[in-house]
């Protein structure tokens, strides 16, 4: 088996601000975005919200199965951070800024300009147990904080990472990238998102990529230059 980079059994809370731990500290994050996402919910009412739709929301049809890869997102992000953390630290530290600069940039697009989406259905079509998944994701997730889709940026953002990653095959990186695709589609097909969610999230992306992998843009920018 692979030997991490870095021996978690030491790790304390007396030592997690030590050289071989503070990467984790960049870990809080996510407990400031879920204090933000949390007020958001609860402090901004739905009609205060925008609707955010299109004209191809309503040319894609509802498909429950891709709710497969929209609940798999989470078990991908947890993978993705618990290996970076073990075998790759630098692009841990790189992840980990990009999420919260696209945690940030998004929370802030909701409280300045809040939106909401109307795109779910009343009823579906079929009854199962994927169906049942949808409808628990719908009355655990409100349809308010829509644009721009963190779904989409988290993944968009894993994709970029595994790709930089020397250690993971060809693929290893296919799948991350095959999968990632899917997830970007799910938030449509399921009615999560509108289209435009997706659209919004890209220039966000692009800035997050540029603070989160600048050192490593830079490496490759001089060694492509000597």
């Amino acid at each position: 088996m692979r030997k991490p980079v870095v021996d978690y059994t030491k790790l304390r809370p007396s030592n997690i601000t030590s050289p071989e731990y503070r990467h984790l500290l960049l870990l809080s994050g996510w407990i400031v975005y879920f204090i933000l996402y949390i007020l958001t919910e609860n402090l901004i009412p739905a009609e205060k919200c925008y609707p955010v739709e299109s004209a191809l929301d309503h040319i894609i049809p509802f498909c429950e199965w891709f709710v497969i890869p929209y609940v798999g997102w989470y078990l991908l992000i947890v993978i993705s951070l618990i290996y970076f953390a073990l075998y790759n630290v630098e692009n841990f530290k790189s992840l980990q800024k990009y999420i919260i600069v696209t945690q940030l940039v998004a929370m802030a697009i909701y409280i300045i300009f809040p939106t909401r989406q109307d795109l779910r259905p009343t009823e579906f079509a079929r009854d199962n147990f994927l169906t049942d998944i949808v409808a628990a994701l719908y009355s655990a997730d409100t349809n308010t904080g829509v644009c721009p889709s963190l779904h989409v940026a988290y993944s968009l953002g894993i994709a970029s990472t595994w790709l930089k990653e020397k250690s993971a095959s060809v693929v290893s990186k296919t799948v991350v990238v095959v999968f990632v695709i899917l997830v970007c589609m799910s938030v449509s097909f399921i009615k999560q998102h509108s289209v435009v969610d997706i659209y919004v999230a890209i220039p966000m992306c692009l800035l997050a990529e540029v603070i989160a992998f600048y050192g490593f843009y830079k490496k490759k920018f001089k060694r492509d230059n000597s």
